[in-house]
């Protein structure tokens, strides 16, 4: 039967699931992989879990279906359980490709997701309002680029037969100008005329492009990635 009390249930996933909106619609601006409409079922099947865990065995309970009516809920192991399944959906969203994780971000938010739905599926209004913000602007604020850390890329750098003096030294410093720090070098020499092969272990960052590196180099070259 429909009373008030069944409203506020009703207004509790759909403000969860608003919350969720917020918080996706930042991860889809950013093109991420769980966008608005993942966040929002997250946030209310969160929300609706939680409401059930609470109420929806009163009947029963006051009944005397259990024998007694002394009977107490635990609604805490249900959060639990959606905790610890929500990291399942998250981990399906963390990616690693050549020696690159990504994912992890939009992953945490979809686990904080769910927080917000058990919250104000729960009544806690303020507080899942105030996370849902709170979040929303850590997301905002910590993008700028005042927190970026710079982003570099472990590569081995092969030269074949060189037969310049020096090249390890005027290499180097060509690199160093392209903010290219090199970690260690390794030298094999091939015959007594001096010919050598070089393998550079360098960290390359994000701003400079493999082929940029290539075409500055006269000698047969090639670059991947380092383990």
């Amino acid at each position: 039967m429909f009373d008030l009390q069944q409203a506020e249930y009703i207004f509790r996933v759909l403000l969860a699931g608003v919350c969720g909106i917020v918080v996706g619609l930042e991860r889809k601006n950013r093109s991420k992989e769980a966008g608005i409409r993942t966040h929002f079922v997250v946030a209310c099947g969160a929300a609706l879990i939680m409401i059930i865990s609470k109420y929806a065995f009163f009947d029963v309970i006051q009944s005397g279906a259990y024998g007694s009516a002394d009977v107490r809920l635990d609604p805490s192991r249900v959060a639990s359980t959606i905790a610890s399944g929500i990291g399942f959906l998250g981990a399906g969203m963390i990616f690693v490709h050549k020696n690159t994780i990504t994912g992890l971000t939009t992953a945490a938010g979809i686990w904080a997701t769910s927080g917000l739905g058990m919250a104000i599926g729960s009544g806690m209004y303020v507080l899942g309002i105030a996370a849902t913000l709170l979040i929303l602007i850590a997301q905002l604020i910590l993008h700028l680029r005042i927190f970026r850390t710079k982003n570099v890329r472990l590569k081995s750098l092969s030269i074949k037969e060189v037969s310049e003096e020096g090249y390890q030294r005027s290499l180097t410093e060509a690199l160093e100008k392209l903010h290219i720090v090199v970690q260690e070098v390794s030298v094999e020499r091939l015959d007594d005329a001096g010919m050598r092969n070089y393998i550079f272990l360098i960290e390359l960052p994000d701003s400079v492009d493999e082929e940029d590196i290539i075409t500055r180099i006269p000698y047969r070259s090639s670059i991947k990635s380092s383990m």
